[in-house]
């Protein structure tokens, strides 16, 4: 039996999502609209004998879709086979500006849904100095106005009760300008069965997915013939609508002093000043991030030492053998690879929410979009953006607040060009193998290199999103309209949903791939062919007699590792990696540090026989490392590994190719798709090697 569908449309910011979680009450999800990316969130609620399917529209000040998520609006309600359309529509309003919410509702009245209108936040009215009439609102709408709290309640089984309702026939309060009565009537032939606002719509939209080409075709030419454009349609009617349902307003809601919109006011005088609008709003970031290492990093090392404590522990219960190491080393490591990121992710979602659900969120967007969008991207990129110094991958899933879905690509494609936490560890083993411990204009010559490949990052990933601007195609155009909310206290049940949407998304979605992904290179990592790989403590016995028991281990180790599957592929891609100046040793390091960028040290470690367990902030064994490493000779070149040529080409390598094998799953996750996931893995390993290459020659 079909179930009868509610959509919830809304201007962003009126509580539609807030209200959308009472509703269901979170028995609910949240996947993918089909084939493309755009977040779409479904639950049920059981009332009046049925059970009814609600969805949670994305949203949108008006039905002419400018980004993808617009798009996706129009399609629901204009689109009768569309899987979405709804049996009715709820058109979520705030007392601030019921203006706008009352456009909305009358475009998809005047498309042929029927509608209802409920206006949330209703204990703001006062707070707010308005007065509504009701029953005067409810005669110039033709439907039922509801009145609903989100944040405790108040009037959500009413609106529930409400589902049943269907409108009667809606007087259009919308006239077309004489002008376009011509151009109107044969577009109506085209589409005779539509309400006539919808032809309007036809005519004024130039994408629209549903119709057939011969349709599209002949309403370009209808375009053609009166000379007319889409966007000057749209204006008309924008213009007329707004000033029609603000005249009509005036009797029905009353303005008195506004003390909340004063406050608001007063704060924005800060909050968005010229000069100390980026001064707050920076140190606001920097205290994020600091909140997002400090607070993730107990959670973290707790993590990481009891899930290592279970895994010793599995590993001394089961039998020793192939099987007994898949699961410990394979499988359990790669679920710890997992769950490690979950505690930075669920804090920096929980921070981010607080900005959307205070306010502040729109502010941010506001300053920065000035300064992003020549590099094709908005002011809501800055926080995946920096989130990325310290990881990808959460940084990533920020990028779903960005509504226009060219900017949201083009972000999530960029960002893992910011130098993430785990590159740390790369680059202070290298540039202590190579920067001289010199000063420059009386700074340390080291601690300038590694702030240098901080900038490179910034500057690889702007210049990338402006190429990347001029080659990904948009049929919409994004422009920063918006209306700054009030600042309000968070709803704490939206900020809960959110953070474990996120975190669940990750854990589920992108998990799979990593535990995949970590299982392979540990097969890789773990046999190899031939009995130089099965027989490594006779071979390194019989070429080391009389070695220390311990030394004897890691001799062991390397031996195998030279020799594992992994060992055979760091020697054949030798020679591709070559004219970067490395040899198969680095190779091999390389491809392991795919699995997370800090496992290149102990991949060297264990290269180098001194095991994989050597902590770089341990001065001794950070020396111990860089003396094996410093002696170490390219058998290629007869020179030192690790000279200066090489030093800086392996230091620009990791600057700029792709990050993990972590990013790569958040970005299939997100994307839905491994089309631009690929794309960016050659685009990036591309951009590192060219890079790398021409630096390594011309410093060798």
């Amino acid at each position: 039996m079909k179930k009868t569908i509610i959509a919830l449309l809304g201007n962003p910011n009126v509580g539609k999502t807030s209200l959308f979680n009472r509703i269901t009450k979170l028995h609910q999800h949240v996947g993918n609209y089909p084939g493309i990316t755009v977040e779409k969130r479904e639950g049920t609620v059981k009332a009046n004998g049925k059970t009814y399917s609600v969805i949670d529209l994305p949203g949108t000040y008006t039905l002419f879709p400018t980004s993808l998520d617009e798009e996706i609006v129009f399609n629901s309600l204009a689109d009768k086979q569309n899987q979405a359309y709804p049996d009715l529509v709820v058109v979520v309003a705030e007392p601030n500006n019921i203006k706008r919410s009352i456009v909305l509702y009358q475009q998809a009245r005047e498309i042929g849904v029927p509608a209802i209108f409920v206006i949330n936040m209703i204990d703001e009215v006062k707070s707010k100095g308005l007065e509504i009439d009701y029953q005067q609102l409810e005669a110039y709408l033709g439907t039922k106005v509801l009145t609903t709290d989100a944040r405790n309640g108040k009037g959500i089984q009413a609106l529930i009760q409400s589902f049943d309702e269907r409108p009667g026939h809606y007087f259009s309060r919308f006239a077309t300008e004489p002008k376009y009565d011509e151009a109107l009537a044969e577009t109506k032939k085209i589409f005779p069965l539509q309400t006539e606002y919808q032809s309007w719509q036809f005519l004024a939209q130039d994408h629209i997915s549903f119709i057939s080409h011969e349709q599209r075709q002949r309403l370009i030419e209808i375009r053609k013939k009166h000379h007319i454009t889409g966007a000057e349609l749209q204006k008309s009617e924008s213009i007329k609508r707004n000033a029609t349902v603000a005249a009509d307003l005036e009797s029905i809601v009353f303005a008195k002093e506004n003390k909340h919109v004063s406050n608001t006011n007063s704060i924005d005088k800060a909050l968005l000043h010229p000069v100390w609008g980026y001064v707050i709003f920076f140190a606001l970031l920097f205290l994020i991030f600091q909140l997002v290492f400090t607070l993730s990093a107990p959670i973290m090392d707790w993590i990481d030492e009891n899930f290592a404590a279970f895994v010793d522990f599995t590993a001394s219960t089961l039998p020793a053998g192939p099987i007994s190491d898949l699961i410990t080393q394979g499988i359990l490591a790669g679920i710890g690879g997992i769950v490690i990121f979950v505690p930075q992710i669920a804090i920096l979602f929980l921070l981010v929410s607080l900005m959307e659900e205070t306010g502040y969120m729109s502010r941010v967007v506001f300053l920065m979009d000035r300064w992003l969008r020549p590099y094709g991207l908005n002011g809501k990129s800055v926080i995946p953006l920096m989130s990325g110094v310290g990881c990808a991958v959460p940084a990533i899933m920020a990028a779903r607040n960005i509504e226009n879905s060219k900017e949201r690509l083009i972000t999530m494609l960029v960002t893992p060009f910011m130098t993430c936490a785990a590159r740390l560890p790369i680059y202070v083993v290298l540039i202590a193998l190579v920067i001289p411990d010199d000063t420059f204009l009386g700074f340390g010559l080291q601690g300038l290199v590694l702030n240098l490949l901080y900038i490179l990052g910034v500057v690889a990933a702007l210049i990338s999103a402006w190429v990347l601007n001029k080659i990904v195609k948009s049929n919409h155009k994004s422009f920063l309209i918006f209306e700054l909310p009030s600042y309000k206290t968070p709803d704490w049940r939206n900020v809960a949903t959110n953070v474990w949407d996120k975190t669940s998304g990750f854990v589920f979605g992108a998990g799979k791939i990593i535990l995949a992904m970590a299982v392979i290179l540990w097969v890789l990592g773990s046999f190899g062919p031939g009995d130089r790989f099965s027989e490594a403590e006779r071979y390194v016995t019989e070429a080391n007699p009389g070695v220390a028991e311990e030394e004897l281990g890691e001799e062991i180790a390397s031996f195998k590792l030279e020799h594992s599957f992994l060992g055979y592929l760091g020697m054949g891609i030798e020679p591709v990696v070559t004219p970067l100046g490395y040899d198969w040793k680095m190779g091999i390091g390389l491809i392991s540090s795919f699995a997370a960028r800090e496992v290149f040290v102990g991949t060297m470690a264990t290269v180098y026989s001194l095991g994989e367990d050597v902590d770089i902030e341990d001065d001794q064994q950070k020396d111990t490392l860089l003396g094996k490493m410093k002696s170490e000779i390219n058998r290629n070149t007869g020179k030192p590994a690790y000279n200066l040529a090489s030093g800086v080409s392996l230091l620009l390598f990791y600057a700029f190719a792709m990050q993990c094998m972590s990013t790569i799953a958040i970005m299939k996750r997100e994307t839905g798709s491994w089309k631009w996931t690929v794309i960016q893995t050659l685009m990036m390993t591309g951009v590192a090697y060219l890079i790398a290459f021409v630096v390594y020659q011309l410093m060798k």
